[in-house]
């Protein structure tokens, strides 16, 4: 299978993985810090409660649970959101691929894994922006179906897309580390 980002040229890859990472982490930074006033008792995980809503009821209850300059917050987070999507992506994707790169140097049967899960992470990209029309439609207009549902199905399979794709470049990173030691 073909890797989305093959056109990077192996020697090049930590020129564009390693800013990547450093601006995806800055980016989830400041979203965390500008969406702490999303954080209440009824949204106790803030913007990812709302992610996971799934029905209109509990959304409503969230947004009730978010005074006006929360609201703000939430829609700054959601427009930093769009941002931080081919970043995170971009990054995932990248390091499955020198993941990979590293597994199959290694003779590793893992290392046929870095594609698919690579084109997963650009899956997820393409949820997350599904995820977030949702959520702003709610959030400039009103909880109404089918919008929390769709929400919740992209952000389900987006977390764990996420997670795999994170998990195995982290495997291969680390696979790497104990390899260049010995």
């Amino acid at each position: 299978m073909i890797h989305p980002l093959s056109f990077i040229p192996v020697e090049r890859q930590g020129r564009f993985f390693w800013p990547l990472v450093i601006l995806a982490l800055a980016v989830m930074a400041a979203m965390n810090l500008i969406g702490a006033p999303l954080k209440t008792e009824t949204a106790p995980a803030g913007i990812i409660s709302y992610e996971l809503a799934g029905m209109v009821s509990e959304a409503g209850k969230i947004l009730a649970s978010w005074d006006a300059p929360a609201r703000e917050h939430a829609a700054f987070v959601q427009g930093l959101d769009f941002l931080f999507i081919p970043i995170y992506a971009g990054a995932i994707a990248l390091g499955c691929r020198m993941a990979s790169g590293v597994l199959r140097r290694k003779g590793w049967a893992l290392a046929s894994l870095g594609s698919p899960l690579a084109w997963l992470a650009l899956l997820a990209a393409l949820l997350d922006v599904i995820e977030n029309i949702a959520l702003v439609l709610m959030l400039f207009g009103a909880p109404a179906n089918p919008w929390p549902q769709i929400a919740l199905w992209c952000a389900v399979p987006k977390f764990t897309f996420v997670a795999l794709g994170i998990l195995y470049a982290l495997f291969g990173g680390v696979v790497h580390l104990i390899g260049s030691k010995r």
